[in-house]
């Protein structure tokens, strides 16, 4: 007797099998980048965005796609562009602010932002295609542009400096101890070089 629902069922297995098979190949892109970043008015910021394929990665197969979306609202701008080669842009806020600081062949997409401006606040969009990876979830990254450096930021600077200072007054001190131990070792030759002197002119 022939079971009919095995002979209906093996194909449809077999297709699922396909399809998810093309699911894997396809959805092969995966973005990794920092949710919140700070940066004090007028200095340069790194926007990092790694990203990992499951195909291999040339500078010619990955585009990379830098977006910014203020948080005033309205539409997207364009910030970067990657394909072969950098692409700063040539107009707009953006434009003598945003340059290339990634790898391709290291699977870093990241860009720095030059002497950042309050109108730079907002959520920057990192979007990496890898052909045949073309689908995958991007990376957004929240940049606050402050005018002061917060309380742990100058804590980490003070802390810099003062360490800087006591590794000064540390090597400060071993000279002049170095130096004063000499010039005593110093006098007391003379000092004997001088009585062995006199010991012999005058053995009474």
């Amino acid at each position: 007797m022939i079971d009919y629902t095995y002979n209906r069922t093996w194909p449809l297995l077999f297709l699922a099998g396909f399809v998810l098979s093309g699911v894997r190949q396809v959805c092969g892109i995966s973005i990794s980048s920092p949710n919140e970043v700070e940066a004090v008015n007028g200095t340069d910021v790194k926007l990092k965005c790694t990203f990992s394929s499951t195909h291999s990665v040339s500078r010619d197969s990955v585009t990379v796609s830098w977006m910014f979306r203020p948080l005033t609202g309205g539409a997207d701008e364009s910030v970067f562009f990657y394909q072969g080669e950098p692409f700063p842009p040539d107009e707009g806020r953006f434009k003598g602010h945003a340059e290339w600081s990634g790898d391709i062949l290291g699977k870093d997409a990241s860009i720095t932002l030059k002497q950042v401006l309050p109108s730079f606040n907002g959520t920057y969009i990192c979007q990496v295609r890898n052909r045949p990876d073309v689908h995958g979830s991007n990376g957004e990254t929240v940049l606050t542009v402050v005018t002061k450096a917060t309380v742990s930021e100058i804590m980490v600077l003070v802390a810099a400096v003062g360490g800087a200072c006591v590794v000064i007054l540390i090597l400060l001190c071993i000279i002049v101890a170095v130096r004063v131990y000499r010039s005593k070792h110093m006098g007391n030759d003379i000092e004997m070089h001088t009585e062995r002197t006199h010991e012999k002119k005058d053995p009474w």
